[in-house]
């Protein structure tokens, strides 16, 4: 891979990291396209992806754990089945064709740039009293299997799910939602390590992702989300079609 290129993915995994940060989010969703433009295969890049996201999770989890942001025991339910399911997607991807992967990351890329862009016409539900542990489990192994096999931690479905099924208080969600993506990062990429890793795209985005989450987590709050949101929601839907299109053609 040429020096310029990985330079180029060096600066746009900073870039997404930093935003990232300041969401409360990952946002690997709009790295993985720029990964599979020049990665050395679907699968490979994948988990590449999923291991870079892990790591800017953990970096981006320090304030929150710092500020007492994270429910520890939807961390002690959630956390489990969301690996074991971050596993075997991983594995599962592996076993696909490439042009079939294409077309189902794509087709994921699509559906959550649409959710991004529609319209939000109901209010936050009131946190519950008691979190609903069970939907925190159910919703882990769901989220983590389609994760592990598109190459997503997939903080952006985890977030509202904890908010709307689970009942956690959003501050907390976010806190939470990103402890959990550490372990569903480390599970992806051993699900995906029979199939192959990219290494250099993992090495050079990871490089780019940690400081770019650890100063992006410094100014959390400063940023406009739903304007940022909608712009994210355009470029994945565009990302999403040209994906599918490459897996077609």
């Amino acid at each position: 891979m040429h020096a310029l290129t990985l330079a180029a993915v060096g600066v746009w995994c900073f870039i997404v990291a930093f935003v990232g940060a300041m969401l409360g989010l990952v946002l690997g969703n709009i790295r993985l396209p720029v990964f599979l433009l020049v990665g050395s295969s679907t699968a490979a890049t994948g988990g590449a992806n999923l291991a870079v996201s892990g790591l800017a999770a953990a970096a981006g989890s320090i304030s929150h754990i710092r500020a007492r942001r994270v429910d520890w025991r939807l961390v002690a339910w959630m956390l489990p089945p969301s690996v074991a399911g971050a596993i075997g997607g991983g594995y599962a991807a592996g076993h696909l064709p490439a042009n079939t992967l294409r077309i189902v990351i794509g087709a994921a890329l699509l559906a959550f740039g649409v959710d991004l862009l529609r319209p939000r016409r109901n209010a936050v539900p009131a946190p519950r009293e008691h979190p609903d542990l069970r939907a925190a489990a159910v919703a882990g192994a769901v989220i983590g299997a389609i994760g592990g096999l598109i190459g997503l931690i997939l903080g952006t479905l985890r977030v509202p799910a904890l908010i709307r099924w689970v009942g956690e208080e959003p501050a907390r969600a976010v806190g939470t939602n990103l402890v959990i993506g550490i372990a569903v990062g480390a599970g992806g990429l051993l699900g995906h390590l029979p199939g192959g890793i990219d290494w250099t795209l993992l090495a050079v985005g990871a490089a780019a992702s940690i400081p770019g989450a650890l100063l992006g987590s410094r100014y959390t709050g400063r940023l406009s989300a739903p304007a940022l949101l909608r712009a994210i929601g355009v470029i994945l839907l565009v990302s999403g079609a040209t994906t599918i299109v490459r897996g077609i053609v």
